[in-house]
């Protein structure tokens, strides 16, 4: 089997309970570190005369961050691509098991069981915060309605102001972001990298959570950990 995956997550995924089988993958795919295969370009703009020349079996895709006119242009060329959709934590697990399925991944992987034993037994979160997600400044965007990371959040304990905003991913004003005088400001490190010192600067008086982005918007083997990863960093912000 020959794989091409351009999702990072579900290339940690696939690398971990199928070795060798990763041919090709974008430039973004960072784990595990030290991967053996061709880099294919980014999640947005995929070189598809590269990803053919490497005679793929099968290409994963996800409908969030890959577009579809590279998806059809593979079909086009008879390659089969898997596309999966990720809004939620149960549904991650269901995309993860068929993904890894495609990928000749006979029996269940430990790590995907322990990652949903995990997300099963979490404890009731003792309170409820209200908070701020901005992924992107330059402009300021953040996570709106139905989003995986929106979910993880509201699991831990965390409801974020625009989850019922009409866009998933909406351009708000700052003025507005300071105005709703939230809990907590989270600030995930991908996909654009906040950090110490660029983003909170920009929320005087409100605490911010500098938290990882890979365990909060990807949906793979870092799941086992995310709600401990996660709830550090939200705990850290508000001593």
């Amino acid at each position: 089997m020959r794989v091409v995956s351009l999702v990072p997550s579900l290339t940690e995924a696939v690398a971990r309970s199928a070795p060798g089988t990763l041919v090709g993958v974008t430039d973004w795919c960072t784990h595990p570190p030290g991967l053996d295969a061709v880099r294919v370009g980014g999640t947005k703009n995929p070189d598809t005369g590269r990803i053919l020349s490497l005679a793929p079996d099968l290409v994963i895709a996800n409908e969030e961050e890959n577009r579809e006119p590279d998806l059809a242009a593979l079909r086009a060329a008879g390659v089969e691509v898997l596309v999966t959709e990720v809004r939620e934590v149960p549904q991650a697990f269901r995309e993860l098991a068929r993904v890894l399925g495609a990928c000749g991944v006979a029996a269940r992987p430990r790590w995907l069981d322990e990652a949903e034993d995990t997300w099963s037994s979490l404890p009731r979160p003792a309170a409820r915060l209200t908070a701020v997600v901005p992924v992107w400044r330059r402009p300021w965007m953040v996570l709106g309605r139905d989003t995986f990371a929106g979910d993880v959040l509201a699991r831990l304990g965390v409801d974020h102001v625009y989850a019922l905003h009409p866009e998933r991913y909406p351009r708000v004003p700052l003025e507005e972001l300071r105005a709703g005088a939230p809990d907590v400001v989270v600030l995930p490190d991908e996909p654009y990298r906040f950090t110490a010192e660029d983003g909170p600067e920009a929320f005087p008086g409100l605490p911010c959570a500098l938290v990882s982005g890979r365990h909060l918007t990807w949906y793979g083997p870092s799941l086992a950990e995310a709600p401990r990863v996660l709830g550090r960093a939200l705990r850290a912000a508000r001593p």
